[in-house]
This record gives C-alpha cells, sequence and structure tokens, in this order.
C-alpha cells in the first residue's frame, strides 16, 4: 500500500526532529558506537510512528534498543514540545533495530571473497 502524502510529511517532520532530539539527548553515541535514524514510517492513522534505528559498531543490539525504550518517554516529551504546533495528537514511538548496514557489510565481504576465489582460478590455469 502507497504512502499517502500527510503521511509522508508527518515522517518527514518526525525523521528531522528525532536527529535533533537524538542528538541533544546523548543518544547518538552508545557504547562505544553509533545509532543513526534510519528512516521514520507513520502508520495512514497517523497515530503511530515506527522509527528505525540503526547501529554501527555496537556490540549488543538489544540491549542498545533497550535503552533507547527506556528512555521513550524522555525523547516522546521532548518531540512533544517541538512539534505541539504541527501535529493534533503525537503518535506512539515504536523502536526497531534497522539491520540494512549489516547486511550491505556481508554482501560486500561476499563480493570480496568471490573476487579472490576467481583471481585465484585465473592465475592457477
Amino acid at each position: 500500500m502507497m504512502e499517502g502524502k500527510r503521511q509522508k510529511q508527518v515522517a518527514g517532520l518526525l525523521y528531522e526532529e528525532f536527529n535533533e532530539i537524538f542528538q541533544r539527548l546523548g543518544l547518538g553515541m552508545m557504547d562505544g558506537g553509533m545509532v543513526s535514524i534510519s528512516s521514520v514510517k507513520v502508520t495512514p492513522d497517523l497515530l503511530e510512528a515506527r522509527i528505525y534505528l540503526s547501529f554501527f559498531q555496537i556490540k549488543d543490539v538489544e540491549a542498545a534498543l533497550k535503552k533507547i525504550e527506556d528512555r521513550q518517554w524522555e525523547i516522546k516529551k521532548a518531540l512533544t514540545e517541538r512539534v505541539k504546533h504541527q501535529l493534533r495528537r503525537i503518535p506512539e514511538l515504536k523502536f526497531f533495530a534497522d539491520d540494512t548496514l549489516e547486511h550491505v557489510f556481508k554482501m560486500e565481504a561476499l563480493f570480496k571473497k568471490i573476487k579472490e576465489e576467481d583471481e585465484k582460478k585465473e592465475s592457477g590455469e
């Protein structure tokens, strides 16, 4: 199902605000790694926002996600202050780990391995 214009607008607004909030609350750097917001999706009724987080060089992603969820009230409070004049209702926040970056690194490693094997075959023949 396609996203509506208003959904995209709200998601874009939330994306920008969450980036600012994460920076201000010190959630961007965690456990020696980095947390960034990869995307924000909003349900058609605009009552739920799904925030997808990318974790870079963080060993325990589940623990980092739990820390963010534990501070959800603080994040929502900051969000409310920033967008109270733009949104009638503040959506419920749901955080998810986005493992796209992990898949990219795995794919790069596979391509590198294939290339090395091809080079070995060419030099061995």
